[in-house]
């Protein structure tokens, strides 16, 4: 298991356990807080947001993930793509209904696995 650099993350890879999922678009991995990026959650104060978190506990939760970090950084988390045995989990949970893709952050990268059920249940934050 590798621990991130906290100076600066650009191309850093990550992999380790997964202690905690905040909600659907942020997971804490070997102690770093990881806000996937491109994925358009909805909030935890809804019930869609509630299943959606409930979905990435019981996919990755405890599971050991790969995340490349980008560099960037948005409150308290790095940014960054993970993956769960070479799958993308943001976007297992776009095609599994519980998220959307936020194209300005993600170029579109999960579109094609957005749901007609997630596009009527989750509203889709503006700054996507």
């Amino acid at each position: 298991m590798l621990a991130p650099s906290v100076g600066n993350a650009g191309g850093r890879v990550i992999e380790g356990r997964v202690t905690t999922v905040r909600d659907v678009d942020t997971i804490v991995v070997v102690g770093t807080p990881v806000r996937l990026n491109g994925l358009d959650g909805p909030e935890v104060s809804t019930r869609p947001g509630r299943d959606a978190a409930l979905f990435m506990r019981r996919l990755v939760g405890g599971k050991v993930v790969t995340c490349e970090l980008n560099g960037e950084r948005t409150y308290d988390r790095w940014v960054g793509v993970c993956f769960l045995e070479g799958q993308d989990i943001a976007a297992i949970a776009v095609s599994q209904g519980h998220a959307l893709d936020c194209a300005r952050y993600s170029g579109g990268r999960y579109h094609k696995y957005e749901t007609p059920a997630a596009k009527s249940k989750i509203r889709r934050a503006g700054y996507c």
